[in-house]
């Protein structure tokens, strides 16, 4: 058997672990399962591609396995929960400025045709765009950077004619891929043009944009597996980028908003004249709390980014199961962008062991709102607002949410009456059958739990 034909035997066995471990990825039981899998495939891939021409021999295959091992560990083991939708958008940004080098060394590789070289300027922009970008998506999730969206007067014309420049120079760039100035021009462009991508994007719609730098990573790679003539880079690239496109699609429905909106908007950048929420506030505390939640027979958790702050999963598990000693139904209402990207309090829950069959989904919980004694919302904010339900001036009317307040009882965990990340007011505060447990959520939860094992 031909040395080349064992490799590409290999990136078919490592392409199909691939679409085996995003397959086992769509359910709970078999995702860390899955995950694995995907890992091994993407080991072997390595592994066979350095191996591929002797690039480097074992040695050098194991020191990488080795720094990147620890690299891993330690970010697995020291990024707190709190942080993981910032680690994910730099995870972003370093697969696209990996595309980015990968391309820019295709041109090293000798005489180039014409596909490649367009492929190779397809690798360097999008990575670069993703690579910047990403960062600004970081800055902004991690509040390094105000996560207000950033407008300025004439800056539509500026990104027309930055993307006039772009394609002016990649022409330039295809017909003379020897003329380094041209490169390094490129190069400066696709980086401020992933700036100017995200800038204007508020931090409400960061979730979007972590997805839409998913698909554009994986869009770069398989430019840069073109570039390079590698099969099992075209194959990964492929179905990163399609599985992000799918999951914005997704976040896109679930804010009703299309991605045009999400992109070209710059959500929450005008101010309109809206009309400020008054109403009377009507605190409670965790003693009379424990008595209303003692008499419920259906109890239903909707955890937000305040709960991710706190902490306080492990702690809400503790009450579930109390509640349900106590007999009480407990369930937990997800939506779709709760949190600071997708997924983010299924992975939070998970953590603590919360069965996922008690985690519903927005659509199938609504319906049965009304039959709630008791909806606990945890540091969510905007996907429980009802103004996206009854403000037509609001910023976020449209957007569909859970339906808290139809419940018969509503408790709001929240540190103080600040409106969430959106920036807008909640009505839902001084709603009649509202009571706020103001304080930190795991203290509060804390709180509850030593009552009922008292």
């Amino acid at each position: 058997m031909s040395n080349a034909l064992l490799i590409n035997l290999t990136y078919v066995a490592a392409a199909v672990l691939f679409i085996f471990g995003l397959k086992m990825l769509s359910s709970p039981a078999t995702a860390r399962n899955g995950n694995l899998v995907s890992a091994c495939g993407m080991l072997l891939a390595i592994v066979v591609t350095l191996l591929d021409h002797s690039i480097v021999d074992f040695r050098w295959i194991a020191l990488g396995l080795v720094i990147g091992g620890v690299i891993g560990a330690m970010a697995a083991r020291l990024v707190a929960m709190t942080a993981m939708p910032e680690m994910v958008a730099i995870f972003n940004g370093f697969g696209g400025i990996a595309s980015l080098f990968v391309g820019w060394a295709a041109l090293h590789s000798g005489d180039v045709s014409t596909f490649t070289v367009v492929t190779i300027f397809l690798s360097i922009l999008i990575g670069g765009l993703t690579f910047t970008g990403s960062l600004i998506a970081f800055g902004k999730l991690s509040e390094t950077i105000p996560g207000r969206p950033y407008i300025f007067t004439g800056q539509r014309t500026f990104n027309s004619l930055l993307l006039t420049a772009i394609v002016v120079v990649g022409v330039m760039f295809c017909m003379d891929p020897a003329n380094t100035n041209l490169l390094y021009v490129l190069i400066a462009l696709s980086f401020l043009f992933g700036i100017m991508a995200v800038i204007p994007i508020g931090g409400a719609d960061m979730p979007v944009v972590i997805s839409l730098l998913n698909s554009y990573s994986g869009l770069a790679a398989c430019a840069a597996g073109f570039a390079i003539n590698n099969n099992i880079l075209i194959v990964a690239g492929s179905l990163v980028g399609a599985t992000g496109i799918i999951l914005t699609n997704i976040m896109c429905k679930a804010m009703n908003r299309s991605l045009a909106n999400v992109l070209f908007s710059g959500f929450g950048a005008v101010k309109t004249a809206l009309a400020k929420v008054e109403g009377e506030v009507k605190p409670i505390t965790p003693d009379d709390a424990y008595y209303i939640l003692e008499a419920a027979g259906s109890v239903v958790v909707v955890p937000g980014y305040g709960m991710a702050v706190a902490q306080a999963q492990h702690v809400v598990k503790e009450l579930q199961e109390l509640l349900e000693h106590n007999g009480a139904e407990v369930s937990y209402a997800i939506h779709p962008v709760a949190g600071r990207m997708p997924g983010h309090m299924n992975v939070l829950l998970a953590e603590a062991d919360v069965p996922y069959d008690l985690l519903i989904e927005m659509e199938d919980i609504n319906p049965r709102m009304e039959m709630m004694d008791v909806a606990i919302v945890i540091g969510a904010n905007d996907v429980v607002n009802p103004a996206a339900r009854e403000m037509e001036d609001s910023p976020i009317y449209g957007m569909p949410i859970i339906n808290v307040d139809y419940a018969k009882t509503v408790f709001v965990l929240k540190r103080s009456m600040a409106a969430g990340f959106a920036g807008v007011d909640n009505p839902l505060f001084f709603g009649e059958n509202t009571r706020m447990l103001f304080g930190d959520a795991k203290e509060s939860i804390g709180a509850l739990v030593r009552e009922f094992s008292s």
